[in-house]
């Protein structure tokens, strides 16, 4: 069975995307950010420079909450060995591939600690096209409901998917289902490789609990300012719904 949704303060629905190489530069972006982000995903760039878990750990230390995203995919035994060792740290949320409901199955039953698992359904950069070269003539939405309640069914906590397919997923999942909306451009399309992006204001109205923001934050001019701005976006558009 899924676990509760994650406690989560306003400001901890903001998850700031550390797509950086090594640690000096991920603890750079944590103190430029200072209190306007509370929240990191740490990725697969991170994880090359040898120095992920020291960053997962001063994150901790410094009271931000931690999101792995690793995207785990093996057979079974070795995805939920992975699951077990991970969920002995200070992390938040982490994610699995959404493909496979033996796998999904094992790492549901081996994560022992507050950590949830969210389930990838198909990446926010791929389109209908995208899938048909994969065997998979279908629209993106039915695919990510149809996974989604596949991740729902194996006890895992919730899944990550493009905001346009928040409120689908919620209609089918219902309340409790964790939905972290990755791909969010809060002033539109920006012509990048993510495909099927939403506003903040739409994530949440369709029932995201958190949204996932790495460019446009770090691209910006003020970066912090930049945060602000889709913190206070976060709340007015939570008390509206």
């Amino acid at each position: 069975m899924s676990r509760a949704p994650l406690p989560l303060r306003d400001d901890e629905r903001l998850i700031f995307a550390l797509d950086v190489p090594d640690r000096t530069q991920a603890l750079e972006w944590v103190d430029r950010l200072g209190d306007s982000v509370a929240f990191y995903k740490i990725g697969m760039e991170l994880l090359a420079s040898g120095e992920y878990f020291q960053v997962l750990d001063e994150l901790a230390r410094r009271d931000k909450r931690v999101f792995v995203d690793l995207k785990f995919f093996d057979i079974p035994a070795t995805a939920a060995a992975v699951i077990k060792r991970l969920s002995q740290w200070p992390v938040s949320y982490a994610t699995i591939h959404g493909w496979h409901p033996a796998m999904m199955e094992a790492c549901a039953a081996a994560n022992s600690g507050d950590m949830r698992l969210l389930a990838v359904t198909v990446l926010t950069s791929m389109g209908r096209p995208d899938l048909a070269q994969m065997g998979i003539d279908r629209e993106p939405v039915d695919v990510v409901v149809e996974r989604a309640l596949a991740a729902q069914a194996a006890g895992i906590d919730g899944v990550i998917a493009s905001g346009q397919e928040a409120g689908p997923i919620r209609a089918a999942t219902g309340a409790g289902f964790s939905i972290v909306c990755p791909g969010i451009r809060p002033g539109g399309p920006v012509g990048d490789d993510q495909k099927r992006t939403v506003g903040v204001a739409q994530a949440f109205a369709d029932g995201a609990d958190a949204i996932v923001v790495g460019r446009p934050i770090r691209l910006a001019a003020d970066p912090q300012a930049a945060a602000r701005a889709i913190q206070q976006e976060i709340v007015s558009a939570l008390a509206a719904r």
